[in-house]
């Protein structure tokens, strides 16, 4: 099956689900946060499906919310009806992209992203929801809006991977990090030369569909249940989506709106960047 940005096939009782629109770095668009929820609930319904595999065609696995229209989505309230911005409608709206990405972590079976390329800003918000990350070592990993206009959506997911220092320390610089630091780090399970990630994380997925569905749900169950009690993931995408809301109309997050609507999203991302000299800025 084939949608608007994913292709989805099953493979020895892997579930493969491909972002593809490779030529749009496979941005987050509403098409698909939709295509992804039905997607993972179809995977949770179908008992031919034993394993989730989350991949990506093309230079990024996804290099976060498309921009070209979520600045102008925000500039437009300023003209509207609405004198002040409603926090509780704005989290409602972004607690769709969330909860869907949740499902990664929140499905009885096993969830695994192959990452390959740029996997920034919205990108990580999706792919540390899964239970394993396999990354190519030169993948390129990082939150730049924590610079300006975002949260990240599950902080959660951040401090369970890197820990409490090293969470904030990347989290408060909006440093990237590649795939194969990642690993060292422990942030993902490995890092393989990008020629073999695709063999590799299928691999390693049919290896785990060998397994009876029933194992790896109680398995995935008990383990997830350690996670809730020490990290709490529900809280901790409220509080995300709450402050990523607050961070978007602060006056540093309306300048970049409007700075976005003046000379492009583009230019205003390289702006925000260029002091940092990463992602867009490294040649």
């Amino acid at each position: 099956m084939t949608t608007q940005a994913l292709r989805v096939t099953t493979i020895e009782g892997v579930r493969r689900i491909t972002l593809c629109r490779a030529d749009e770095y496979n941005t987050i668009t509403v098409e698909l946060r939709a295509e992804l929820e039905t997607a993972l609930r179809q995977a949770d319904n179908d008992p031919d499906a034993r394993v989730v595999l989350l991949d990506a065609e093309g230079p990024a696995f996804c290099a976060g919310y498309g921009l070209d229209w979520a600045t102008p989505a925000q500039a437009n309230e300023v003209h509207s009806e609405r004198r002040v911005w409603d926090s509780v409608r704005d989290q409602k709206m972004i607690s769709y992209f969330t909860n869907t990405w949740a499902l990664l972590h929140e499905l009885p079976i096993p969830t695994i992203a192959a990452v390959q390329g740029w996997c920034i800003a919205g990108g990580t918000n999706i792919v540390f929801n899964a239970d394993l990350i396999i990354a190519a070592d030169d993948a390129r990993f990082g939150y730049p809006p924590s610079r300006v206009w975002g949260v990240p959506e599950a902080p959660w997911t951040w401090v369970a991977r890197m820990g409490l220092e090293r969470a904030k320390r990347y989290m408060l610089t909006g440093d990237e990090f590649t795939g194969a630091e990642a690993a060292a780090m422990g942030i993902v399970l490995e890092a393989v030369p990008a020629g073999q990630l695709a063999d590799r994380a299928m691999s390693l997925a049919k290896r785990m569909a060998l397994v009876p569905t029933s194992q790896l749900t109680m398995i995935k169950t008990a383990c997830n249940e350690v996670a809730r009690s020490a990290y709490d993931p529900a809280g901790s995408r409220r509080l995300g989506t709450f402050f990523d809301g607050v961070a978007r109309h602060t006056q540093e997050g309306m300048d970049f709106v409007s700075r976005s609507a003046e000379v492009g999203f583009r230019e205003a991302v390289r702006e925000r960047d260029e002091p940092f000299g990463d992602y867009g800025q490294r040649r």
